[in-house]
């Protein structure tokens, strides 16, 4: 299932969009997901600097949830940046790191840290 709850523009924090992630992200969904999230960050033209990917209620998580964070970073205009949050424990965190994505995108514990950044 695609799903891509609650898109939001944090209030005194401008730039800075903030995306809850679905439960599961995998090849059942991964690719119908890129373009939601594409539409979300175009949606604020170049006001977007930094967009948060919050994957703190997913649960699972494989190669193609890798691809898609990578193909998200690369279509961004210029300038914007991707930021994860993810609960330090579990699938995802595990996937994060044994894929090496960590060492391209900063990953945050904390919603309020990586909007920040």
């Amino acid at each position: 299932m695609t799903f891509l709850p609650n898109p939001t523009e944090p209030r005194g924090l401008p730039g800075r969009v903030h995306l809850t992630m679905p439960a599961e992200i995998d090849f059942c969904n991964a690719a119908g997901l890129l373009p939601l999230v594409l539409s979300e960050a175009r949606a604020r033209g170049d006001r977007l600097e930094v967009l948060v990917l919050d994957l703190t209620e997913t649960s699972f998580m494989d190669s193609q949830g890798i691809r898609l964070v990578n193909d998200i970073r690369h279509r961004l205009r210029p300038g914007a940046r991707v930021r994860l949050v993810a609960r330090t424990e579990g699938a995802v965190s595990r996937v994060l790191e044994l894929t090496g994505l960590r060492r391209d995108v900063p990953v945050y514990d904390d919603l309020a840290e990586a909007l920040a950044s």
